[in-house]
């Protein structure tokens, strides 16, 4: 195993409310298989941790710039970098982020115009498909939640608290990875407190219906079940992303109390066609500094133009719906990246990642750069 081996862990220089890094014991980890650590100055302080927090973990954990941080072997940062700063990476380093590369295609021919190796985290996959590197259930609960807060708040007479109020009727769009929580996430409101509150009141509880993709087509079903929903929740994942599932017209199918969460977060990308589409046409494309939006709000007019924006509700959009807890969001991460870590340290670096090798090695290799087929 090489022994110089070097991590360089870099904050987000994203929105205010992106606090998110790896928390010490991850750190502490890395050094005990052989690592060496370079932090970024300041990192962890937006979890209230601080760099004695940090060596008192992994004494021999190291502070550094921004810059130099991505001079290192392997650069770790959960959201994508600025481009900008990617450049300044040597050749043959390897970035460890959220890449997405199935739907940022422009980001594949960028990282390989670098001369670099990148692993997606959230393409790390076993063998039978599952993602190793997932905070799935957090996406769900904490974006019902949300969304049931704003609903709580502009639900009509005779309230949403009141026992003399219709079930609320919820639609998901997608029964996949994420819409699996999603199911009893909405039917305790996002929230067990909530949920226990109105059972106490005898208030009617909450209806799922979830639709196949494929059902999605068909627009007098869908018309017909849109006006009966006061929540409408895209999970999907949907095999072409210049499509949307919910075109912007049928939104005026909805009551004007309607609610529209965005779980699947797809951005816009209206540069070259095919265009990139939300699931939900015509809403905004939100971040931890702000995930909720109503119908006038100025963020409907900075969406690019070639989404239509018509027709509008209450829309709820995250880039990042457990980056709405960031501590109980790091502890998972930290817990499901550490044996990926090992294995690149172990292997003596990501270029001796067998993709025939055993099981972290077969995984690893699925959301690398070098060997991105689809």
């Amino acid at each position: 195993m090489p022994e110089n081996l070097r991590f360089g862990l870099a904050r987000m220089h994203v929105e205010a409310g992106e606090v998110r890094d790896f928390l010490p014991s991850l750190m502490t980890h890395i050094a005990n298989w052989g690592g060496e650590v370079v932090l970024e100055h300041g990192y962890g302080s937006g979890m209230g941790l601080s760099e004695k927090d940090y060596h008192d973990a992994c004494p021999s954990v190291r502070f550094a710039s921004h810059e130099e941080v991505y001079q290192q072997d392997l650069v770790l940062v959960l959201r994508y970098p600025d481009e900008n700063i990617l450049k300044t990476m040597r050749k043959g380093a390897c970035l460890i982020s959220m890449i997405h590369f199935p739907t940022r295609p422009q980001r594949i021919e960028f990282l390989r115009s670098l001369q670099i190796e990148a692993i997606s985290l959230d393409s790390i996959k076993d063998d039978t498909g599952r993602r190793l590197v997932e905070n799935l259930r957090m996406v769900a609960w904490n974006g019902v939640e949300v969304a049931f807060r704003v609903l709580r708040e502009i639900y009509p007479a005779p309230g949403f608290e009141s026992p003399h109020r219709p079930p609320i009727h919820v639609t998901l769009l997608g029964s996949g990875a994420v819409g699996m929580h999603v199911m009893p996430a909405a039917i305790r409101y996002g929230n067990e407190g909530l949920w226990r509150k109105m059972v106490e009141k005898g208030v009617p509880g909450v209806q799922v219906t979830a639709v196949d993709y494929d059902l999605t087509r068909h627009y007098a079903f869908m018309q017909n079940l849109l006006r009966q929903t006061d929540l409408l929740i895209d999970a999907t994942q949907r095999p072409d992303p210049s499509r949307p599932v919910i075109p912007n017209d049928w939104i005026a199918f909805m009551a004007p109390h309607a609610v529209l969460l965005d779980l699947s977060v797809d951005p816009y990308e209206c540069e070259q066609p095919p265009f990139t589409v939300k699931g939900i046409e015509g809403i905004p494309h939100g971040n931890l500094d702000q995930y909720v939006f109503p119908p006038n709000d100025p963020a409907y007019e900075k969406i690019p133009a070639c989404i239509p924006t018509r027709n509008r509700r209450f829309a709820v959009s995250c880039y990042s719906w457990p980056g709405i807890t960031p501590r109980k969001c790091m502890e998972i991460y930290g817990i499901q990246i550490a044996p990926l870590l090992r294995t690149i340290l172990s292997a003596g670096g990501v270029q001796q990642i067998n993709p025939q090798g055993t099981y972290f090695h077969r995984a690893l290799s699925r959301a690398m750069l070098s060997r991105w087929v689809h």
